[in-house]
């Protein structure tokens, strides 16, 4: 059977349906095995994902709310309440930008890298390798190169 645009089409349109559930199902299974992995360090995985942004050394003397926001594509308003939530348990400090007032910056504290450095990251290894553990280096650098494509 030969194959028309039309049957192209629909067969492309059946495999990308396929292809972003099955993204859908790993961002969930991900964020639900993930916080798993580091709540005995009182994170979630959205407080993970910060700290991890902070941890980068282009964050080394902050970084502003709205940047963070777009670096970690989540909301102003959703990034507001685990920013808050990590201020009030001491990770991270919030402070006005000296060079915009209306600005916030957002700094790692020094408990904040003790748990991200000390705590967290080795449980994050552990937890990388094991879901990782099929992969070859390959599989990880196609995996990702296709998914910063999308």
């Amino acid at each position: 059977m030969p194959f028309t645009p039309e049957s192209t089409r629909a067969a492309r349109m059946e495999l990308a349906n396929r292809l972003f559930f099955r993204l859908y199902q790993c961002a969930n299974l991900l964020h639900k095995t993930g916080s798993r992995a580091v709540e005995s360090e009182g994170l979630t995985t959205q407080q993970w994902a910060v700290l991890g942004a902070l941890s980068r050394p282009e964050a080394e003397g902050g970084i502003s709310v709205g940047d963070l926001a777009r670096y970690l594509m989540v909301s102003r308003q959703n990034l507001a309440g685990v920013v808050s939530r990590m201020e009030r348990d001491g990770h991270v400090a919030v402070k006005p930008d000296g060079r915009d007032r209306r600005s916030r910056m957002v700094t790692m504290t020094d408990s904040g890298r003790h748990v991200w450095e000390d705590l967290a990251l080795p449980k994050i290894h552990a937890y990388y390798g094991e879901i990782l553990a099929d992969f070859s280096i390959n599989d990880v650098t196609h995996t990702l190169h296709y998914l910063l494509k999308i």
